[in-house]
């Protein structure tokens, strides 16, 4: 399996999300942003229904997405930023019906199926290509790209450990991908 790099520059993050817009895959948009935001597996993400997000009833978002996890067995509770709020409320006013049993991130193929890993790896792979990123971008980098943003920002590993449900710290430490530069960063910055 190839290692996968997480997307270090906000604007190169704000490039990809604005490729979708600007090609009007609202659809790709919403799910690009919504995993950079709530770190969650791309088969976890494709699997949400707009029950987990949306009180249609009350017509408003949640204030969680509660899962468990596929691949972990473990539960989840994921607060729901705005961003989040954001681009699903993008996606939702582009559709003409939402149920709240539908796949948030519907395929063409099938009455209620979400896409495919495979479908969302390519949505990807196309976007980097066309935008020539650096570094090996996946739908993995985004759920990377949660935990490098929010060290960045000062949250203690253990912390961001916790979020990814890892069992251990050298497993959040692969995912963090710091290098270099960022140890430069702490060096040229400190200057006490």
């Amino acid at each position: 399996m190839c290692k996968t790099d997480p997307i270090k520059s906000k604007e190169d993050i704000d490039k990809l999300k604005n490729y979708f817009l600007a090609n009007g895959h609202i659809r790709n948009y919403a799910m690009v942003s919504v995993a950079l935001n709530t770190s969650l597996r791309i088969s976890d993400l494709l699997q949400l229904k707009w029950e987990d997000v949306y009180d249609i009833r009350l017509q408003r978002f949640k204030k969680y997405i509660a899962i468990t996890e596929q691949k972990t067995g473990k539960k989840n509770c994921i607060a729901i930023n705005k961003e989040v709020k954001y681009a699903l409320s993008m996606l939702k006013n582009s559709l003409t019906i939402v149920d709240e049993k539908e796949y948030i991130y519907k395929s063409r193929i099938g009455q209620n199926q979400p896409i495919a890993r495979s479908t969302a790896f390519k949505i990807i792979k196309k976007a980097v290509y066309d935008l020539h990123m650096e570094g090996v971008i996946s739908c993995h980098s985004l759920r990377k790209t949660f935990g490098y943003q929010a060290w960045k920002l000062g949250t203690p590993p253990a912390l961001i450990m916790s979020i990814y449900n890892h069992s251990s710290m050298e497993i959040t430490k692969r995912y963090l991908s710091i290098d270099q530069d960022d140890k430069d960063a702490v060096f040229l910055d400190i200057n006490l």
